[in-house]
């Protein structure tokens, strides 16, 4: 099978750590990286859920999963994870930092303020001190390790009514943009918006109401909901190819699972290193046919 689908050796003699990894995209994903050889390490907050996900994948000769309870809200959470994971493993080849909170929906001024700050916590802050604690020994490798974060909506664009996830989410894409370049000898850093999915976070908007979300939000919502969404099997083939040999040199991009051709983007690796392709730039008015800046 092609690098858009789940080739059994890919990721063979590789270990991956995922957050989040007990529902949704988290537990596709880790379905997804033991079927391509993976070892795994998986985070959650649940340990039935956990342990449920680990009992569910088919046995594998030479793959090991290891899971590790922990909550992301919780600031000390990182570092208890790099300690379990060293004391599991010689060594981690994948970061795919997936793990993510809806946080208050409605005005600013109207959210919770320790839940706007809880999101920031979980959505950035602990994607950003794992990739801390982590690329010191992620970088020791002879080949490239690769780092892959979730980004979503309201990553690119306003998104009102939502203001702590999408702070959250924009700022890690332009974290991953950095990183990136600090990191290039040794690793690939990316960030991918796996598209709309019927998850849990989408459920709590909906919960959230029209007036609290906004009608524009909630009408997408519920247009999600009743199509059931993007196919999360679509992204974790995404991730699998970001993880793997297959994408060496794609890095500090903002990869759409659904939208962008990224099965072809080994054979555009000049122009992906070159120009500045799927990142966050500023919109000047050249960029939409006005000349009154040049004034």
């Amino acid at each position: 099978m092609g690098i858009g689908g789940t080739k059994l050796s890919i990721l063979q003699n590789k270990t991956a750590l995922i957050t989040g990894a007990s529902r949704g995209l988290g537990a596709q994903i880790a379905d997804s990286f033991w079927n391509a050889g993976a070892n795994l390490v998986l985070i959650a907050r649940s340990a039935d859920a956990l342990g449920q996900l680990a009992a569910g994948l088919p046995k594998q000769s030479g793959q090991r999963v290891v899971t590790i309870v922990a909550d992301l809200a919780d600031a000390d959470a990182p570092a208890q994870i790099l300690a379990e994971a060293h004391r599991q493993f010689d060594a981690l080849d994948v970061l795919v930092n997936n793990a993510a909170i809806q946080g208050p929906v409605g005005l600013l001024w109207q959210n919770d303020w320790t839940e706007w700050q809880a999101t920031i916590q979980v959505n950035l802050l602990a994607p950003v001190a794992l990739c801390r604690l982590l690329v010191p020994w992620m970088s020791n490798h002879a080949q490239r390790s690769k780092i892959i974060n979730l980004s979503g909506g309201g990553g690119t664009g306003p998104r009102p009514n939502v203001s702590a996830y999408a702070t959250a989410k924009s700022g890690l894409i332009r974290f991953t943009e950095t990183l990136a370049d600090e990191v290039r000898d040794s690793m690939d850093v990316n960030c991918i918006a796996p598209g709309a999915m019927k998850t849990a976070m989408l459920e709590s908007l909906l919960a959230a109401g029209p007036e609290a979300a906004g009608q524009k939000e909630y009408a997408q919502a519920l247009k999600v909901r009743d199509s059931g969404g993007t196919d999360p099997a679509r992204a974790a083939a995404l991730c699998v190819f970001l993880a793997s040999a297959a994408s060496d040199g794609i890095t500090g991009k903002l990869i759409s699972a659904v939208w962008d051709p990224w099965e072809h983007f080994p054979e555009h690796l000049d122009d992906l290193k070159k120009t500045d392709i799927y990142t966050l730039r500023r919109i000047v008015p050249k960029d939409r046919g006005q000349s009154w800046s040049d004034l």
